[in-house]
Protein backbone atom coordinates (compact mmCIF):
# COMPACT_ATOMS: atom_id res chain seq x y z
CA UNK A 1 0.00 0.00 0.00
CA UNK A 2 2.82 2.36 0.88
CA UNK A 3 4.47 1.54 -2.43
CA UNK A 4 1.19 2.24 -4.27
CA UNK A 5 0.87 5.61 -2.57
CA UNK A 6 4.44 6.45 -3.56
CA UNK A 7 3.74 5.50 -7.17
CA UNK A 8 0.58 7.65 -7.26
CA UNK A 9 2.41 10.60 -5.75
CA UNK A 10 5.21 10.18 -8.28
CA UNK A 11 2.76 10.09 -11.21
CA UNK A 12 0.98 13.22 -9.94
CA UNK A 13 4.28 15.02 -9.55
CA UNK A 14 5.26 14.10 -13.11
CA UNK A 15 1.88 15.35 -14.44
CA UNK A 16 2.30 18.69 -12.68
CA UNK A 17 5.83 18.97 -14.06
CA UNK A 18 4.57 18.38 -17.59
CA UNK A 19 1.81 20.97 -17.16
CA UNK A 20 4.28 23.61 -16.00
CA UNK A 21 6.57 22.74 -18.89
CA UNK A 22 3.66 23.08 -21.34
CA UNK A 23 2.72 26.47 -19.93
CA UNK A 24 6.30 27.62 -20.21
CA UNK A 25 6.45 26.55 -23.86
CA UNK A 26 3.20 28.37 -24.65
CA UNK A 27 4.48 31.60 -23.09
CA UNK A 28 7.71 31.38 -25.12
CA UNK A 29 5.73 30.91 -28.35
CA UNK A 30 3.54 33.89 -27.54
CA UNK A 31 6.56 36.11 -26.97
CA UNK A 32 8.08 35.09 -30.30
CA UNK A 33 5.02 36.13 -32.34
CA UNK A 34 5.65 39.17 -34.59
CA UNK A 35 3.91 42.39 -33.61
CA UNK A 36 1.12 43.80 -35.83
CA UNK A 37 2.46 46.01 -38.63
CA UNK A 38 1.55 49.66 -38.13
CA UNK A 39 -0.84 51.21 -40.67
CA UNK A 40 0.90 53.16 -43.42
CA UNK A 41 1.05 56.91 -42.85
CA UNK A 42 -1.07 59.04 -45.18
CA UNK A 43 1.16 61.29 -47.27
CA UNK A 44 0.31 63.94 -49.86
CA UNK A 45 2.40 66.07 -52.23
CA UNK A 46 2.07 69.08 -49.93
CA UNK A 47 1.46 68.63 -46.23
CA UNK A 48 -2.09 69.46 -45.24
CA UNK A 49 -3.34 69.70 -48.84
CA UNK A 50 -5.01 67.35 -51.30
CA UNK A 51 -4.04 68.39 -54.83
CA UNK A 52 -6.50 67.27 -57.50
CA UNK A 53 -5.79 67.35 -61.24
CA UNK A 54 -8.71 67.81 -63.61
CA UNK A 55 -9.68 69.19 -67.01
CA UNK A 56 -12.24 71.89 -66.28
CA UNK A 57 -14.14 71.71 -69.58
CA UNK A 58 -16.36 68.76 -68.77
CA UNK A 59 -19.61 70.24 -67.50
CA UNK A 60 -21.25 69.34 -65.15
CA UNK A 61 -18.37 67.32 -63.66
CA UNK A 62 -15.84 70.17 -63.74
CA UNK A 63 -16.10 73.61 -65.28
CA UNK A 64 -15.40 77.26 -64.55
CA UNK A 65 -17.84 79.50 -62.74
CA UNK A 66 -15.95 82.77 -63.08
CA UNK A 67 -12.44 82.00 -61.85
CA UNK A 68 -13.53 79.05 -59.71
CA UNK A 69 -13.66 75.40 -60.81
CA UNK A 70 -16.96 73.86 -59.77
CA UNK A 71 -18.97 70.75 -60.61
CA UNK A 72 -19.65 67.20 -59.44
CA UNK A 73 -16.01 66.10 -59.26
CA UNK A 74 -14.96 69.35 -57.57
CA UNK A 75 -17.57 68.95 -54.82
CA UNK A 76 -16.91 65.24 -54.32
CA UNK A 77 -13.17 65.96 -54.04
CA UNK A 78 -13.91 68.68 -51.47
CA UNK A 79 -15.99 66.22 -49.44
CA UNK A 80 -13.18 63.64 -49.60
CA UNK A 81 -10.61 66.24 -48.53
CA UNK A 82 -12.78 67.23 -45.57
CA UNK A 83 -13.02 63.57 -44.52
CA UNK A 84 -9.23 63.33 -44.63
CA UNK A 85 -8.72 66.62 -42.80
CA UNK A 86 -7.02 68.21 -45.81
CA UNK A 87 -7.45 71.39 -47.85
CA UNK A 88 -8.48 70.77 -51.46
CA UNK A 89 -6.43 72.40 -54.23
CA UNK A 90 -7.62 71.96 -57.85
CA UNK A 91 -5.24 72.23 -60.80
CA UNK A 92 -6.63 72.53 -64.33
CA UNK A 93 -4.67 70.81 -67.12
CA UNK A 94 -5.09 68.95 -70.40
CA UNK A 95 -6.94 65.68 -69.83
CA UNK A 96 -4.15 63.56 -71.29
CA UNK A 97 -1.68 65.14 -68.82
CA UNK A 98 -3.53 64.08 -65.68
CA UNK A 99 -2.13 60.56 -65.31
CA UNK A 100 1.39 61.84 -65.98
CA UNK A 101 0.97 64.48 -63.25
CA UNK A 102 -0.16 61.75 -60.83
CA UNK A 103 2.65 59.32 -61.65
CA UNK A 104 5.30 62.06 -61.43
CA UNK A 105 4.07 63.11 -57.98
CA UNK A 106 2.99 66.60 -59.02
CA UNK A 107 -0.58 66.03 -57.79
CA UNK A 108 -2.22 63.58 -55.38
CA UNK A 109 -5.07 62.35 -57.53
CA UNK A 110 -6.92 62.83 -60.79
CA UNK A 111 -10.69 63.39 -60.76
CA UNK A 112 -12.05 64.24 -64.19
CA UNK A 113 -14.87 61.93 -65.20
CA UNK A 114 -12.15 59.31 -65.67
CA UNK A 115 -12.95 55.70 -66.48
CA UNK A 116 -10.90 52.67 -65.44
CA UNK A 117 -9.19 51.01 -68.41
CA UNK A 118 -6.58 48.26 -68.65
CA UNK A 119 -4.13 50.69 -70.25
CA UNK A 120 -4.50 53.26 -67.47
CA UNK A 121 -4.13 50.57 -64.79
CA UNK A 122 -0.60 50.00 -66.03
CA UNK A 123 0.32 53.48 -64.75
CA UNK A 124 -1.99 54.26 -61.83
CA UNK A 125 -4.36 52.75 -59.29
CA UNK A 126 -8.06 53.60 -59.27
CA UNK A 127 -10.42 54.14 -56.39
CA UNK A 128 -13.81 52.49 -56.17
CA UNK A 129 -16.34 54.08 -58.52
CA UNK A 130 -18.19 57.18 -57.34
CA UNK A 131 -20.43 57.81 -60.39
CA UNK A 132 -21.61 56.29 -63.65
CA UNK A 133 -21.25 57.81 -67.09
CA UNK A 134 -22.49 57.23 -70.62
CA UNK A 135 -20.55 57.98 -73.79
CA UNK A 136 -22.95 59.58 -76.27
CA UNK A 137 -22.78 60.73 -79.87
CA UNK A 138 -23.52 64.32 -80.93
CA UNK A 139 -24.49 65.00 -84.55
CA UNK A 140 -25.96 67.86 -86.54
CA UNK A 141 -29.72 67.97 -87.11
CA UNK A 142 -30.46 66.12 -90.34
CA UNK A 143 -27.26 64.06 -90.15
CA UNK A 144 -27.24 60.70 -91.99
CA UNK A 145 -25.97 59.23 -88.71
CA UNK A 146 -29.20 58.33 -86.92
CA UNK A 147 -27.92 55.58 -84.59
CA UNK A 148 -24.66 54.10 -83.33
CA UNK A 149 -25.06 51.27 -85.84
CA UNK A 150 -24.61 53.71 -88.73
CA UNK A 151 -20.98 54.24 -87.67
CA UNK A 152 -20.32 50.51 -88.12
CA UNK A 153 -22.20 50.07 -91.41
CA UNK A 154 -20.33 48.58 -94.37
CA UNK A 155 -18.56 51.29 -96.30
CA UNK A 156 -19.14 53.89 -93.58
CA UNK A 157 -16.26 56.30 -93.19
CA UNK A 158 -17.60 58.98 -90.92
CA UNK A 159 -15.13 61.35 -89.29
CA UNK A 160 -15.33 61.22 -85.51
CA UNK A 161 -14.28 64.01 -83.15
CA UNK A 162 -13.24 63.21 -79.55
CA UNK A 163 -11.30 64.70 -76.66
CA UNK A 164 -7.69 63.51 -76.56
CA UNK A 165 -6.94 60.85 -73.95
CA UNK A 166 -10.57 60.14 -73.04
CA UNK A 167 -12.23 56.75 -73.25
CA UNK A 168 -14.28 58.14 -76.13
CA UNK A 169 -11.01 58.60 -78.02
CA UNK A 170 -9.69 55.18 -76.96
CA UNK A 171 -12.88 53.33 -77.93
CA UNK A 172 -13.32 55.22 -81.21
CA UNK A 173 -9.76 54.59 -82.41
CA UNK A 174 -10.18 50.90 -81.58
CA UNK A 175 -13.52 50.71 -83.40
CA UNK A 176 -12.95 52.95 -86.42
CA UNK A 177 -9.17 53.40 -86.70
CA UNK A 178 -6.99 56.43 -86.05
CA UNK A 179 -7.49 57.67 -89.61
CA UNK A 180 -11.17 58.44 -88.95
CA UNK A 181 -10.79 59.83 -85.42
CA UNK A 182 -9.60 63.37 -84.72
CA UNK A 183 -8.59 64.15 -81.12
CA UNK A 184 -9.04 67.65 -79.69
CA UNK A 185 -7.63 69.13 -76.50
CA UNK A 186 -11.11 69.92 -75.12
CA UNK A 187 -14.69 68.88 -75.77
CA UNK A 188 -15.42 72.49 -76.76
CA UNK A 189 -12.96 72.23 -79.63
CA UNK A 190 -14.42 68.91 -80.77
CA UNK A 191 -17.94 70.35 -80.86
CA UNK A 192 -16.68 73.44 -82.71
CA UNK A 193 -15.17 71.10 -85.31
CA UNK A 194 -18.55 69.38 -85.69
CA UNK A 195 -20.32 72.72 -86.19
CA UNK A 196 -17.65 73.74 -88.69
CA UNK A 197 -18.04 70.52 -90.68
CA UNK A 198 -14.57 69.13 -89.94
CA UNK A 199 -16.06 65.99 -88.34
CA UNK A 200 -19.39 64.18 -88.76
CA UNK A 201 -20.02 63.45 -85.09
CA UNK A 202 -18.52 63.84 -81.62
CA UNK A 203 -18.24 61.06 -79.05
CA UNK A 204 -18.26 62.43 -75.51
CA UNK A 205 -19.80 61.87 -72.07
CA UNK A 206 -23.57 62.33 -72.03
CA UNK A 207 -23.71 65.10 -69.42
CA UNK A 208 -21.27 67.46 -71.20
CA UNK A 209 -23.01 66.44 -74.43
CA UNK A 210 -26.31 67.78 -73.08
CA UNK A 211 -24.65 71.08 -72.21
CA UNK A 212 -23.09 71.41 -75.66
CA UNK A 213 -26.41 70.69 -77.39
CA UNK A 214 -28.26 73.13 -75.13
CA UNK A 215 -25.77 75.90 -75.94
CA UNK A 216 -25.45 75.27 -79.69
CA UNK A 217 -28.46 75.26 -82.00
CA UNK A 218 -28.65 72.65 -84.73
CA UNK A 219 -27.10 69.81 -82.70
CA UNK A 220 -28.65 66.70 -81.14
CA UNK A 221 -27.65 63.60 -79.18
CA UNK A 222 -28.41 60.18 -80.65
CA UNK A 223 -30.86 58.14 -78.57
CA UNK A 224 -28.59 55.09 -78.49
CA UNK A 225 -25.50 55.39 -76.27
CA UNK A 226 -22.02 54.51 -77.45
CA UNK A 227 -20.69 53.03 -74.17
CA UNK A 228 -21.50 52.81 -70.44
CA UNK A 229 -18.81 53.54 -67.85
CA UNK A 230 -17.91 53.89 -64.16
CA UNK A 231 -15.96 56.96 -63.00
CA UNK A 232 -13.16 56.71 -60.41
CA UNK A 233 -10.24 58.71 -59.02
CA UNK A 234 -6.70 57.80 -60.12
CA UNK A 235 -3.88 57.68 -57.55
CA UNK A 236 -0.15 56.89 -57.83
CA UNK A 237 0.69 53.20 -57.46
CA UNK A 238 3.18 53.91 -54.66
CA UNK A 239 0.57 55.62 -52.46
CA UNK A 240 -1.53 52.73 -51.15
CA UNK A 241 -2.37 54.64 -47.95
CA UNK A 242 -4.01 57.47 -49.91
CA UNK A 243 -5.89 54.98 -52.09
CA UNK A 244 -7.25 53.23 -49.01
CA UNK A 245 -8.22 56.54 -47.37
CA UNK A 246 -10.02 57.74 -50.51
CA UNK A 247 -11.87 54.43 -50.90
CA UNK A 248 -13.03 54.68 -47.29
CA UNK A 249 -14.14 58.28 -47.79
CA UNK A 250 -16.08 57.43 -50.99
CA UNK A 251 -17.76 54.50 -49.23
CA UNK A 252 -18.86 56.71 -46.33
CA UNK A 253 -19.96 59.58 -48.60
CA UNK A 254 -22.01 57.13 -50.67
CA UNK A 255 -23.59 55.55 -47.59
CA UNK A 256 -24.67 58.86 -46.06
CA UNK A 257 -26.09 60.19 -49.36
CA UNK A 258 -23.56 63.01 -49.83
CA UNK A 259 -22.40 61.91 -53.29
CA UNK A 260 -25.94 61.35 -54.57
CA UNK A 261 -26.94 64.79 -53.31
CA UNK A 262 -24.02 66.36 -55.20
CA UNK A 263 -24.92 64.51 -58.41
CA UNK A 264 -28.59 65.49 -58.04
CA UNK A 265 -27.56 69.14 -57.64
CA UNK A 266 -25.99 69.18 -61.12
CA UNK A 267 -27.98 66.52 -62.97
CA UNK A 268 -31.73 67.03 -62.70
Amino acid sequence: MKNLKKIIALVMALCMLLCFAGCGAEDTTSESKPTTTEKATLTTVKEGKLIMATNAYFQPYEYYDGDKIVGIDAEIAAAIAEKLGLELVIEDMAFDSIITAVTEGKVDLGLAGMTITEERLKSVNFSISYAKGVQSIIVKEGSPITSVDDLYADGAAYKVGTQLGTTGYIYATDDFGEGLVTPYTTGNEAVAALIGGDVDCVIIDNEPAKSFVANNTGLKILETSYADEDYAACIAKNNEALLEAIDTAITELTADGTIQAIVDKYIK
